[in-house]
């Protein structure tokens, strides 16, 4: 009997602490939920976590796309709101680009699913609200750098009250207000050096005629840029997959400088024309020598990050050489070379040294027309044309910036 009674007590004992361990972790789960938002954990359970983040993405590059990314990951639905000309007008001073523009290449970002046009500088209650009922928002996000209204209040002070912010890294080294000032510095050396009017400074960009090259100097170049490329930074934009055994792959190269609408959307109709769509970015020292001696505005692993970003761009060769050869086509298996109608240099057909002369002896090039009548010295002959303007806006981000960032440490975009 005794033997009998003690299985039972230790069955007992068993059973009581399988509960107990069982109840703990229950317990621990649900304080875990509890510190959701009560909207956020039920559609956590039923649906995606949707995720918000907005911007002017105003002449962007790849620190706004790798914005993108972090707040993606932070969701299963990333959805951006571009915010219009007229409240950047009044919040920070006129865009570069204008609202059509800024929404193609938000669109054509990898890591974006969805985009409302229009969207408010500042999140007010009511659109907080639209966010929360209409659009199934979960989280709004936005990067550790400042978003100051003009009277001086926090532009998220509402999503953080609401417990529905969170917050990602800026990526150091560029910003819009930096390659703004990469230009507007060329303009200042040429207000020193000479008189000429503004025609004569686009020129400048265009052909890279500087008072110093003129006078059998050497060029000022491009100008500086604080960006370190790293592996690990590349293969966060990187598709990671390589064409099919039977793809079709199109082939088309540039220099791809301040990354605009133009080039999306010649990239966009590209990739229509194949199954794997390889993009040849060609490096400074050609594109320098081609386009003029201040450019390219960005260098190579810039502009090669900011088309790996862009959804329809497959692969990336960083560096391609000038000249598209035999050996060249064969190693990456392509099909079809492409060149768009609308591009800084569309003279190589009279030149004795044709770039494209192997694709068009064996009958795999073909000439474009490009969507968009946009080039690089369009985005730069907008700001040389109101450069006045764009400086006092330039000095009213750098001494906000300069306000928000004393004291910080520096961290570098995750």
């Amino acid at each position: 009997m005794m033997g009998s009674e003690e299985g039972r007590t230790g069955s007992t004992a068993r059973i009581l602490a399988t509960c107990l361990i069982g109840g703990v972790v229950v317990g621990v789960s649900l304080l875990g939920l509890s510190q959701l938002p009560l909207g956020v954990w039920w559609r956590k359970k039923n649906k995606p976590v949707r995720v918000y983040m907005d911007g002017c993405f105003d002449m962007m590059h790849y620190g706004h796309c790798n914005a993108l990314r972090q707040a993606r990951a932070l969701g299963d639905q990333l959805v951006v709101g571009v915010v219009s000309d007229a409240e950047i007008t009044a919040n920070k001073g006129p865009p570069v680009t204008p609202l059509k523009e800024r929404m193609i290449m938000v669109n054509a970002v990898k890591w974006v699913d969805e985009v409302i046009p229009d969207a408010p500088y500042a999140i007010t209650e009511d659109f907080m609200k639209k966010l929360f009922d209409e659009y199934n928002i979960d989280y709004i996000i936005h990067g550790d750098d400042p978003c100051v209204l003009p009277d001086g209040t926090d532009a998220y002070a509402l999503a953080k009250k609401a417990g529905r912010y969170k917050q990602i890294k800026r990526t150091e080294g560029v910003s819009s207000t930096d390659i703004v000032g990469r230009m507007l510095l060329c303009v200042r050396e040429r207000a020193i050096s000479d008189s000429h009017n503004h025609s004569s400074l686009q020129r400048q960009f265009s052909h890279g005629h500087s008072q110093k090259f003129e006078d059998g100097g050497s060029g000022s170049g491009t100008r500086v840029s604080h960006f370190l490329p790293t592996s690990r930074r590349i293969v966060q934009f990187s598709n990671g997959k390589g064409p099919g055994p039977d793809a079709r792959i199109v082939y088309i190269d540039g220099a791809f400088d301040l990354f605009h609408a133009g080039h999306v959307e010649i990239l966009r109709v590209a990739r229509e024309l194949g199954d794997f769509l390889l993009v040849g970015i060609q490096n400074d020292q050609t594109v320098s020598a081609t386009r003029g001696a201040h450019r390219p505005i960005m260098n190579l692993h810039e502009r090669s990050l900011s088309v790996l970003a862009c959804r329809y761009v497959d692969e990336v060769i960083i560096g391609a050489p000038w000249e598209v050869s035999r050996d060249m086509i064969t190693t990456f298996n392509i099909s079809l070379v492409i060149h768009g109608t609308v591009a800084e240099n569309n003279d190589f057909q009279k030149e004795k040294d044709n770039p494209y002369a192997v694709p068009i002896s064996m009958g795999i090039f073909k000439i474009l027309e490009s969507p968009l009548d946009i080039t690089t010295t369009t985005i730069i002959r907008r700001i040389v044309s109101n450069h006045e303007a764009y400086q006092k806006r330039n000095e009213k981000k750098a001494e906000s910036e300069k306000r928000y960032y004393e004291g910080k440490t520096y961290v570098s975009g995750d």
